[in-house]
């Protein structure tokens, strides 16, 4: 049962889940933000498709082993997860070049990133969620420099398991956004949320983009997008 609203985000609401110690609801919004909350919109719909989509990627993912903060989805918005303290760093990573990366670095977009880059972003709305290096995250996230070696370890073997996911259903994983977070009992686990509002997902055969860029840069129907992601998943399983 749903209780006091705790936190609320750009795409979603957390909740304190009543007689259920250690958990909480998340619920998706129909919200879209991009560049930072500059350019907002709201999609009637949106919230279910992130909360289905996101439910059958942690699944999949706890079933190759991946520790993650999420128990069940409880209804087409709602999902019950384990309470953990956010670590605030957005982790990144890209095995192809696309978005902010092409312009700091002018690598033409599409060049294959092998190894991966994983990149780490300061989670700070207030600074914009500035790019930084492993001592900047050792500085502000209160974390040790094992506990940051253990979540970029967890971020590139999270990457091939959603590659084979993607892949399954004739997706490129072309980057993608994580958020880790401590459980009480100190183990630190994938949390937030895993969506085309997180990911950069291109069509193996079309390059046509089933992700959040749509809404970015104005060229297609992110509701159709996200519906599209859906059914090949609900298809996979």
């Amino acid at each position: 049962m749903k209780g006091a609203l705790l936190y609320e985000g750009k795409a979603k609401q957390v909740y304190e889940a009543k007689d259920a110690t250690g958990k909480l609801i998340l619920s998706y919004k129909n919200d879209a933000t991009a560049f930072n909350g500059e350019k907002k919109s709201v999609f009637p719909g949106k919230g279910r498709l992130n909360n289905e989509i996101a439910a059958h990627i942690f699944s999949m993912l706890q079933d190759q082993g991946v520790k993650t903060h999420f128990i069940e989805r409880l209804n087409e918005t709602e999902q019950l997860v384990w309470q953990t303290e956010i670590i605030p760093l957005e982790v990144v990573v890209r095995n192809v070049a696309a978005g902010s990366i092409t312009k700091r670095l002018g690598i033409e977009e599409k060049t294959v990133l092998e190894p991966p880059i994983v990149e780490l972003f300061y989670k700070d709305d207030a600074l914009g969620d500035p790019l930084i290096n492993d001592e900047h995250a050792l500085l502000v996230a209160s974390i040790t420099q094992a506990e940051l070696q253990e979540i970029k370890t967890k971020a590139l073997a999270i990457n091939i398991h959603l590659q084979h996911i993607f892949q399954a259903i004739r997706i490129q994983l072309v980057d993608f956004k994580l958020e880790f977070g401590r459980l009480a009992c100190g183990s630190i686990v994938l949390a937030d949320e895993v969506s085309p509002d997180t990911c950069r997902l291109w069509d193996v055969a079309t390059f046509e983009k089933l992700d959040k860029d749509v809404f970015r840069q104005g060229t297609g129907d992110l509701l159709t997008v996200y519906e599209e992601i859906l059914n090949r998943l609900e298809e996979q399983k």
